[in-house]
């Protein structure tokens, strides 16, 4: 299955969580409501991430996560474009990757995802990327579950993506098979 990363709106995402951007004028915005549990027992968590940006397109999404009890924010520290795939949960409990999509972040967009939202791990463009992540846990296994796709997801940045950063063109070129400019 291949989809079209679409840019990211909060209308487009709000089925799976909402789209985190600081207010227009100066001040604060609060984002209170999307930081959910349902575990008693579970506390607070941040940590902050590191990730390696893509180097082939399309990306290969072979599996997907999701926090069953918990929302999960990602907060951009320090990024250029990123990549937001998610996918509803199936009657099974399982995500239901042929209703996939995905979505083209920019440096001023975080993200949390519901509880129960399967999820693509973090995936950048163009550079390496820090992200500050709070979510919810218990300590137990419960506090994530990762699902193997049946068939790998295929995300084609399309028109997305254009003007594609130096990085993003040759990766774009490598992996149709055009030569690498010098």
């Amino acid at each position: 299955m291949r989809i079209i990363a679409e840019p990211l709106t909060q209308k487009a995402f709000a089925p799976y969580g909402e789209v985190l951007t600081a207010p227009d004028d100066f001040g604060r915005a609060y984002f209170d409501e999307g930081l959910r549990t349902s575990r008693s027992t579970a506390w607070p968590s941040l940590s902050v991430s590191r990730v390696r940006p893509l180097v082939r397109l399309p990306l290969e999404a072979k599996a997907l996560e999701r926090h069953e009890f918990s929302s999960q924010s990602f907060l951009p520290l320090d990024v250029s474009r990123w990549l937001v795939v998610v996918a509803p949960s199936a009657p099974h409990g399982g995500p239901d990757a042929s209703s996939a999509v995905a979505f083209l972040a920019g440096p001023g967009h975080g993200v949390t995802y519901h509880a129960g939202t399967w999820h693509h791990p973090l995936t950048v463009l163009d550079r390496p990327a820090r992200f500050a992540v709070v979510m919810w846990r218990d300590g137990t296994s419960t506090d994530e579950e990762f699902r193997t796709l049946a068939t790998p997801i295929l995300i084609d940045m399309g028109a997305a993506i254009w003007p594609p950063s130096p990085h993003t063109l040759g990766a774009l070129r490598r992996s149709r098979g055009a030569p690498r400019q010098r």
